[in-house]
């Protein structure tokens, strides 16, 4: 492997005479003689065979040449302190990587919020986030395989949740729908005759016992987005999140069915940490800020 010519030391000393404004502004700054910066620039354009600065008076001026090498001479040394700072992290136990189990009925700007927050503090922690639906949030808080776990409804045995809030759902059909001709739905019957919209769930092993699910007709998305799409076009009805239609409620896009005796669904959802024991130093900040989001002490 040919070995380089030039050094990170002296890179880094181009880019602080650059951006000081002048050899002079770059020793005071660095706590160097201005001496030994002029040594270390000059010595690394006889090394590269290319004229970086050229003085004009009394400041020094990048060439064209010297603009282009030092515009990718600072992704190196962000590169390398990016590198330092991960060495760092491990050797604190900052976990390098973190992933979140979203529930998708929690609402995405509250999550957004909270890590907006975390990222100043994250040390360039990376964040996935996935997004799950009834017992395929339970599966991966069991599996482990999650740091960090929004999940609607009782959490699975054996582990602790801290509520977070509640998400009203709305029964929703388009106004024009045949069920949105009849006053208050008698019973569930009446809606087993017409084609549900359904949200799959994202466990490998569902829960089929979870929701109503009696329409023999059913079509089954991957979100609520989805699920709005078709219900608009006049197609189906759907159990939906109120937040999500209360625009399309408003203006008439949508219209909310009155069933007897079951008009209004809520679900509630809590954070839940899969593994408390090994749990390191990012997740736990996250945590804080998610529980103080919600304002929870």
């Amino acid at each position: 492997m040919d070995r380089a010519k030039s050094t990170l030391e002296q890179w880094r000393i181009l880019q602080a005479v650059v951006d000081f404004g002048g050899y002079s502004q770059a020793a005071e700054k660095l706590n160097k003689s201005q001496s030994s910066l002029n040594h270390a620039v000059a010595k690394l354009q006889l090394q590269l065979g290319v004229q970086l600065l050229e003085v004009k008076g009394r400041k020094a001026y990048l060439t064209e040449c010297g603009e282009v090498l030092l515009r990718r001479s600072r992704h190196i040394t962000q590169s390398v302190n990016e590198l330092e700072m991960l060495a760092n992290n491990l050797e604190t136990g900052w976990e390098p990587t973190l992933t979140i189990a979203r529930e998708i009925i929690y609402p995405m700007e509250h999550l957004v919020d909270a890590l907006s927050e975390f990222l100043p503090q994250s040390r360039g922690t990376r964040v996935t986030i996935v997004d799950t639906v009834i017992t395929g949030t339970a599966e991966l808080i069991n599996q482990q395989s999650v740091d960090l776990a929004i999940c609607g409804g009782p959490p699975p045995k054996g582990h602790i949740a801290e509520p977070l809030l509640d998400i009203d759902f709305a029964l929703v059909c388009h106004p024009e729908h045949p069920l949105a001709q009849i006053g208050i739905i008698d019973d569930d019957q009446t809606l087993a005759q017409h084609l549900q919209i359904v949200i799959k769930d994202t466990a490998l092993t569902p829960n089929t016992d979870l929701g109503w699910l009696k329409a023999e007709q059913r079509w089954t998305v991957s979100n609520f987005h989805e699920a709005i799409t078709i219900l608009k076009k006049g197609m189906g009805f759907c159990w939906v999140p109120q937040n999500l239609v209360d625009k399309d409620l408003e203006l008439q896009r949508l219209t909310k069915l009155q069933l007897q005796g079951s008009s209004k669904r809520r679900a509630n959802l809590s954070l839940v940490i899969p593994n408390r024991d090994k749990q390191g130093p990012a997740s736990e900040l996250l945590e804080a800020i998610i529980k103080r989001h919600h304002q929870i002490e």
